[in-house]
């Protein structure tokens, strides 16, 4: 089943198309790779995907509950309502809020009890704090920091504010996560703690993965199509041996070996 479907999809800025006549359609939990030399337009296209930037043409649609949703200009706390979640290539956390405290922000809009009852402190509002609570450290179990819950974000190791940042794309319950360029930064063993993570939470939370990636060890060894931006435009698509072969794709982007 589609999940998303873009066609025909131009931002541009003055003169400058950063991404031109761009076309994908991504299935159901699929894990989606988005590659290309830098300033080829993937962040851009992200942005559009998210709703931080508004298309110049073309069409954006989501899959909601069985209808396709043109979304294309929508503000992002609505996009991120039906469904789409991400990461930023720079981690935007709280840095000075703990690790627990930066995941229960993260679901306020899931909170289920009316200011009335946080105000007199009704059964209702601590019930629902204790379902906040439980479903943010079963987020932090997930990526591996619930002993780190009652640290600062500022003092986790970069690698871990990574993890953070997914946990807190997760407490939004996407069913498309975007990731985007999540192991910049990274050392080797880090790199590999990621990868499982992606494979992990792909498979527990039934997601569909798109992800901005510059690691091409990570990029073939998990996603499941690829497609290529250059210059704003899609020059290639498909299976990660298919893209490691494809000659303009090695000319934009990959090099000879």
């Amino acid at each position: 089943m589609t999940v998303l479907k873009v066609s025909s999809l131009t931002k541009n800025f003055g003169g400058l198309a950063a991404v031109s006549n761009v076309n994908l359609e991504i299935e159901e939990r699929e894990l989606i790779g988005l590659i290309g030399p830098n300033g080829a337009g993937k962040t851009t296209l992200f942005n559009l995907l998210t709703g931080v930037y508004e298309p110049s043409e073309g069409k954006i649609e989501l899959n909601v509950d069985g209808q396709m949703k043109s979304i294309g200009g929508l503000k992002p706390y609505v996009i991120t309502g039906l469904g789409l979640a991400r990461t930023f290539q720079n981690i935007r956390l709280f840095k000075n809020m703990t690790v627990l405290d930066n995941v229960k922000l993260a679901m306020n809009k899931s909170v289920r009890y009316s200011a009335l009852a946080a105000v007199l402190r009704l059964p209702s509002y601590y019930r629902e704090e204790q379902r906040i609570l439980n479903e943010a450290m079963e987020l932090l179990e997930v990526v591996g920091l619930a002993e780190k819950k009652q640290v600062l974000a500022k003092n986790l190791p970069y690698g871990q504010q990574r993890k953070l940042e997914i946990a807190r794309a997760l407490a939004a319950k996407p069913k498309i996560l975007f990731l985007d360029e999540p192991a910049a930064g990274m050392n080797p063993q880090e790199t590999t703690e990621l990868t499982e993570l992606i494979h992990q939470i792909k498979e527990q939370f039934n997601l569909t993965v798109v992800l901005i990636e510059h690691d091409m060890s990570l990029v073939m060894k998990i996603c499941e199509r690829i497609y290529v931006l250059d210059y704003g435009k899609c020059i290639a698509q498909g299976t990660p041996e298919a893209i490691k072969n494809n000659r303009r794709v090695i000319e934009a982007y990959l090099g000879e070996d």
